[in-house]
């Protein structure tokens, strides 16, 4: 928030002035300037926030770009279109769910610890606690949970089902548990005023919890739930290779997604007009959005590149998909601690995402279990391990600098800190996995109940693009097909 101006009072002031022919109507006037001159200062102050703010949104927003990329690529051609809409539904349809609802369960105070009760519709909007930007910030974290989870299903999955438990999550389940963490109301927020869990609360500064694992968790049980792709396993559980049909868009959608997540993370901070300590320094908390963006780099430059020659170690390739899925692990993983460590904590916290990373891949194909995108290992695996990294690797400095107030609040405990930090995000990772299993998970078998959420055998095989969605998004998988229809030529006639 931006400070208090600072006030001059005629009154005050006239008493300095008493050789003055009229000492009150001078101290009237130069109050009256300086006054004004302040106001402008304040209204700056809180124009310079908006605008980082919105910014910040823009950022995040992009990344949604960067998820129907990724997504797209790494699915077969014949899905293309379904898992392109789904992405653009996921932004919609939460949009609205999350305007009459979410952002009111998140952040809508005062209110109890477990759930907002204000702001449904944005209703007294804006206010001295929140503008419109911050609204929109706080939409686009809502509809990335939701794109997290619709690449776990991807390929099989009935649309109405992607359009059911996107409005529920973003409407309901994601903004429960960003209450939870990030609301001053929230009963584990480490911005409580007053009894913060373990004396700490939790830092989950821009979601590995709130964002990453809840996606992933509701993707995991989803994917359980609508079971493996056709032909991804063979009699024996053997696990067949079903590679997405574009590199080029993996790669497009992963360094969108990295240039998203200078909005995700440093966006954060939601304000930039604010010093550490005495005004007119060169430190503030505009250095600290800056560190938080470099921290951010290299988790996941270590961890992509951890992951390159992990993967080579184990298959024998080069392999550009687990690259990318690597550095997005890393990112994942950095998201929570990102404003509380230094630059070379970063490098272990990526290294260690990738390893999680390539282990849980590892653990999936021995339990048969299918997830195109390797949301659920990305997102809740390296999610987890953020959480916990965050705990041991806390600077006290920053701690101090990110939550204000309490001087003696824990932090990591290999820097010293005790273990009351590790013991509240041991307590997050249970409770974020406990809520989402049960209300994701009762919600996906309500839809398997009802025949609402996997599509048929035919359907599968054919793909949804032509089943569900009147065409493909190719013209056909060669790309060629078509044209030599139309043209009734022989295919060695065309020139492609």
């Amino acid at each position: 928030m931006v400070a208090a101006p600072a006030t001059c009072s005629a009154a005050d002031l006239s008493s300095f002035l008493t050789g003055a022919t009229n000492a009150t109507a001078a101290a009237e006037y130069i109050c009256n300037n300086f006054n004004t001159v302040s106001n402008k200062f304040l209204d700056a102050g809180h124009a310079v926030d908006t605008i980082f703010i919105f910014f910040s949104a823009c950022l995040v927003f992009v990344m949604q770009l960067g998820f129907a990329m990724l997504c797209a690529g790494s699915v077969r051609a014949k899905n293309t279109m379904n898992i392109m809409l789904t992405n653009v539904l996921d932004a919609a349809a939460g949009g609205l769910f999350y305007y009459l609802f979410g952002f009111a369960f998140a952040f809508g105070g005062p209110s109890n610890g477990f759930i907002g009760d204000h702001n449904f519709g944005l209703n007294n909007f804006p206010s001295e606690t929140f503008d419109f930007s911050y609204f929109l910030y706080q939409w686009c974290f809502a509809i990335a949970a939701a794109g997290i989870t619709s690449g776990s299903i991807a390929e099989r999955t009935q649309f109405v089902a992607y359009l059911i438990y996107s409005s529920f999550l973003t409407g309901f389940v994601y903004p429960i548990v960003s209450h939870w963490f990030w609301s001053g109301d929230g009963w584990a927020s480490a911005s409580r005023s007053d009894n913060l869990l373990f004396g700490s609360g939790v830092i989950d500064f821009a979601g590995s919890g709130v964002v990453h694992m809840v996606g992933g968790i509701a993707g995991l049980w989803g994917a359980i739930i609508v079971g493996p792709r056709i032909g991804r396993f063979d009699h024996n559980g053997k696990p067949a290779v079903m590679r997405g049909h574009s590199g080029t868009l993996v790669v497009l959608g992963t360094f969108l997604l990295w240039f998203g997540w200078y909005g995700f993370n440093p966006g954060s901070f939601l304000v930039i007009f604010k010093a550490y300590g005495e005004s007119g320094s060169f430190y503030g908390q505009w250095s600290a959005i800056g560190r938080t963006a470099v921290i951010t780099t290299l988790a996941g430059c270590s961890a992509a590149l951890t992951t390159l020659f992990g993967k080579k170690l184990q298959s024998g390739h080069w392999n550009l998909t687990d690259v990318c899925n690597g550095l997005l692990g890393g990112f994942a993983a950095i998201t929570a601690g990102c404003s509380v460590v230094d630059p070379w904590a970063a490098i272990i916290c990526g290294f260690v995402a990738a390893w999680v990373l390539i282990g849980f891949n590892l653990l999936a194909d021995k339990f048969q279990y299918d997830d195109p995108l390797e949301a659920a290992q990305l997102h809740a695996g390296c999610g987890s391990w953020g959480i916990i990294f965050t705990s041991l690797f806390a600077k006290k400095q920053y701690v101090n600098e990110v939550y204000p107030g309490n001087p003696n609040r824990p932090y990591g405990l290999f820097l010293g800190g005790g273990g009351r930090l590790l013991a509240a995000h041991i307590v997050q990772i249970l409770v974020i996995a406990g809520w989402v299993s049960f209300t994701m998970g009762f919600l996906f078998l309500i839809l398997k109940k009802l025949q609402l959420l996997r599509i048929s055998a035919d359907d599968e095989m054919a793909g949804m693009d032509v089943t569900s969605h009147g065409g493909r998004a190719y013209e056909d998988e060669n790309g060629i097909g078509e044209r030599k229809m139309a043209l009734q030529l022989p295919v060695t006639d065309l020139v492609v």
